[in-house]
């Protein structure tokens, strides 16, 4: 990130995830076209900048991940409940058949 301004002067990464994206876009589109067609600026949740003037809670959380609308994946660190099925020993219901079928197909 020390260097990110010398080695990306045309918008210049500010966070190391932003740098890691930048780095795979240059691999697979080193021509300067394919980078000045990228608009520059603060993202939220892989939005354009445009979007952060839409809600001012989004200028304290400049994430371009998904994790950046807040409030939206909470439950993903939440507790998960075990099934009683599963705790129990059991393992999941069959719920297809273990035996091939045949299917005609016509055309």
């Amino acid at each position: 990130m020390l260097n990110a301004k010398k080695i990306y002067p045309h918008n210049t990464p500010t966070t190391k995830e932003a740098y890691y994206y930048r780095m795979i876009f240059e691999r697979f589109f080193p021509q300067n076209s394919a980078r000045l067609s990228v608009p520059g600026g603060p993202s939220v949740a892989c939005s354009t900048a445009k979007a952060v003037e839409w809600d001012s809670q989004w200028l304290n959380n400049l994430d371009p991940s998904g994790r950046a609308a807040l409030g939206v994946h909470d439950a993903a660190y939440e507790q998960q409940q075990v099934l009683p099925s599963l705790s129990a020993g059991h393992g999941p219901a069959d719920i297809t058949s273990k035996n091939p079928r045949m299917l005609e197909v016509t055309g």
